[in-house]
């Protein structure tokens, strides 16, 4: 069932289906069963599922580059075919190929001119497209010699290039270190500020939780959890995990679980709250330290892993 809501639907889902041939006497392979969501104006929009879920599948359906066998897509409430609807629509697929040899300016400009010129009247926009994905100092740096975190960067300037009302993102984080992780994180939650809607597939779970408004979780086809991340985590703590000292580690025994040991140093899970008591009494006793004491939440990884594990 798909959601209620008060606010402006951009893209609406119902009951997708789409299955593959395969073969040498070709069979019919269910890849979406059924497949239904709703995502909202202004929102950051997470799509998760492990690989073969079906993630990629919804979005080329979506898209138009291949058709589903039954089922309905709507973009800004007209059929997703109609080109009024994919005029605001701007993409970034998950393995993008670009033509190495053109500089990243000569790239946009390329890609400037698939679109009315109305729309590119402003000649700085594509100056501000490589200050916005932070490219400026490689502009005229043929792609070739780009790193696999600007060809990212490269590919979501492409992406915004006709200043899209919902942009779709596949796996725009896969690959990249921490830093270019968290610099694409930033982008894409200023494109949220400026009134954008992005839809984001990606089995990166820590980079979804931490931008994203509502997910939907999709596992062998079929979605088996969807909502805002406020109502699908439960914030009942699960642990509370300890890292200490001064203590020998049989004194600790039956208290908790060792995690590791360095040195004098212990981290340890402690589920229960009288034994959490017990081991603060301890400490204090025996004059030990407490370095950090961290209550464990349920996060959307926990949810992840459990749901895939029960399919």
């Amino acid at each position: 069932m798909v959601e209620e809501t008060t606010s402006l639907e951009v893209l609406r889902v119902e009951n997708l289906y789409k299955s593959y041939k395969s073969g040498f006497i070709p069979r019919r392979f269910p890849v979406l069963k059924g497949i239904s969501f709703s995502v909202h104006q202004g929102e950051i929009f997470g799509y998760l599922g492990p690989n073969g879920a079906g993630k990629t599948t919804t979005l080329k359906c979506i898209l138009g580059l291949i058709f589903p066998d039954s089922g309905e897509i709507k973009l800004f409430g007209q059929p997703h075919l109609f080109l009024k609807a994919k005029e605001k629509v701007g993409y970034l697929p998950e393995n993008p190929y670009f033509y190495e040899y053109l500089t990243a300016r000569e790239f946009l400009n390329f890609y400037a001119q698939l679109f009315p010129r109305e729309r590119m009247a402003d000649k700085n926009k594509i100056n501000e497209l490589l200050h916005l994905v932070g490219l400026e100092k490689a502009a005229d740096l043929q792609l070739r010699k780009f790193s696999k975190g600007m060809l990212q960067r490269i590919g979501l300037a492409q992406a915004l290039i006709n200043d899209p009302e919902l942009v779709f993102l596949d796996e725009p984080l896969g690959g990249l270190d921490p830093i270019g992780r968290k610099e694409l994180r930033d982008i894409i939650v200023n494109l949220k500020e400026k009134g954008k809607t992005v839809f984001l597939c990606s089995h990166i779970l820590q980079d979804i939780e931490m931008i994203c408004d509502r997910v939907a979780i999709i596992v062998g086809g079929r979605l088996v959890a969807q909502g805002a991340l406020t109502d699908l985590i439960s914030e009942k703590v699960l642990f509370t995990e300890i890292t200490l000292s001064g203590l020998p580690r049989e004194t600790l025994e039956g208290l908790g679980e060792f995690v590791s040991v360095r040195g004098d140093r212990a981290l340890i899970k402690v589920f229960d709250e009288n034994k959490l008591s017990q081991i603060l009494n301890l400490v204090r006793e025996k004059k030990g330290k407490i370095y950090s004491l961290v209550p464990r939440t349920e996060t959307l990884e926990d949810i992840f892993v459990d749901m895939v594990k029960q399919r």
